[in-house]
């Protein structure tokens, strides 16, 4: 094999290929799409994913539901609000994810706090130009300070809470002023923005159901005892990759620094720290952990339907070993895909729900009767657990958009 050195490349012995066909199996298995003896829990998905794609409330609940089979949403918001096994945060590429709670720290050395420089730079700007205050970055000390002190009072409160308890959070930020596109909105969300970034809270049981982006904000200490702390970034980066690549591998630098968000310096530095090794990706170098190196058995045969932003899809950016030529039907303008249809480690087409709650689907490629009826049965199924929840996702994507709209 191939591994990272501290100094760069160096070939060991040679370099072992892996097919596209061995990426799928990978993937059914180390994604739990494939059919497994044990049904595993919501905190063991989150465990085994690394991360749960969250921007969009309904992503978590469905990508649970389609690797576990729970009955209802009760066994997730269980462990997200009641036991706390899970904390929904702010992570890479400015994402929201649901993470086992133990792992909370290191994705904010690993990647959260990566983010606050620049993003405080930022604040401070808009707070100065909306009039608030000529010193925004003082302004902005006291109202982080007396909204935390806030949500400490209450254990947990909403923005519209904390903007009537602080009197800094009544301003008002101005957006687009002169345009067409121009909007105000509450400095509130941007002063929680700050402090979740910077590990001082997290984003609690939301108001209304569970499709709801109305969330409560608790003490980061309500849910990770002792807080974020301190992790060192190189040792952060390392743990992080190392359940990257167990949970993704092989996968390219590229992939690795699109779903990390981190430079092209940092993530050579992390391989070389995890003992990365190369492997070969039909001529395109990709990289196993030292421990995953071996051959992986194909599972049997499994279809799913993943919602839009799952987990599976969203962890490449090199995506046509199993995406094929879906992309424009499947994908919106800013590379969030939409609800997809799954079929042995290959995206085979797409579905939506119609305004009567009914899931539909649409083949994109040929997969026989057989094949087609498990598809079938799994939309049936999909929409008895949905009823009489109607979810519309937060980035429409074109085959979505017709079939949500279509009748027959």
């Amino acid at each position: 094999m191939a591994g990272v050195g501290a100094g760069g490349v160096g070939t060991l012995t040679a370099v072992r290929r892996i097919s596209v066909e061995e990426r799928r199996a990978r993937l059914g298995r180390r994604q739990l799409l494939a059919p497994t003896r044990a049904s595993p829990t919501p905190h063991e998905v989150a465990e085994r994913l690394v991360a749960l794609h969250s921007s969009d409330p309904a992503t978590v609940f469905l990508s649970v539901r389609a690797r576990t089979g729970m009955k209802g949403v009760e066994p997730l918001e269980r462990a997200l609000y009641d036991d706390r096994t899970l904390a929904r945060i702010l992570a890479m590429r400015r994402t929201m994810f649901v993470v086992p709670v133990d792992l909370v720290p290191v994705l904010h050395a690993a990647a959260t706090q990566a983010l606050v420089p620049a993003q405080r730079k930022r604040a401070i700007q808009m707070v100065e130009e909306a009039g608030i205050s000529d010193d925004g970055a003082a302004w902005l000390r006291r109202a982080e300070k007396a909204t935390l002190a806030a949500i400490e009072r209450r254990g947990e409160a909403t923005g519209a809470e904390l903007t009537k308890a602080v009197p800094e959070l009544q301003a008002q930020l101005t957006f687009g002023e002169g345009r067409r596109w121009g909007a105000t909105s509450g400095v509130v969300t941007r002063v929680v923005w700050m402090l979740a970034m910077e590990g001082r809270i997290v984003r609690g049981r939301p108001r209304g159901s569970w499709i709801s982006s109305q969330y409560r904000w608790a003490p980061m200490e309500a849910f990770v005892p002792g807080g974020v702390g301190a992790v060192p970034v190189e040792e952060a980066r390392a743990e992080l990759l190392r359940r990257w690549l167990y949970a993704f591998g092989p996968g390219t630098a590229a992939d690795i620094r699109w779903w990390t968000g981190w430079t092209a310096k940092a993530t050579t530095a992390a391989l070389a720290a995890v003992g990365a090794v190369e492997v070969d990706l039909d001529g395109v170098t990709g990289y196993v952990r030292p421990d995953d190196a071996d051959p992986v058995k194909a599972p049997g045969p499994w279809i799913a339907l993943l919602p839009g932003l799952d987990p599976t899809p969203m962890g490449w950016t090199q995506r046509d070993w199993y995406l094929g030529a879906h992309k424009a039907a499947l994908f919106d303008r800013s590379g969030n895909i939409g609800p997809s249809v799954w079929c042995d480690g290959r995206i085979v087409g797409g579905w939506g729900q119609r305004a009567d709650g009914t899931v539909v689907y649409r083949l994109l490629d040929d997969m026989g009767a057989a094949r087609t009826r498990a598809v079938t049965d799994a939309a049936t199924a999909l929409t008895t657990w949905l009823q009489p929840v109607r979810v519309t996702p937060r980035f429409r994507t074109p085959l979505e958009r017709e079939l949500a709209d279509s009748r027959f």
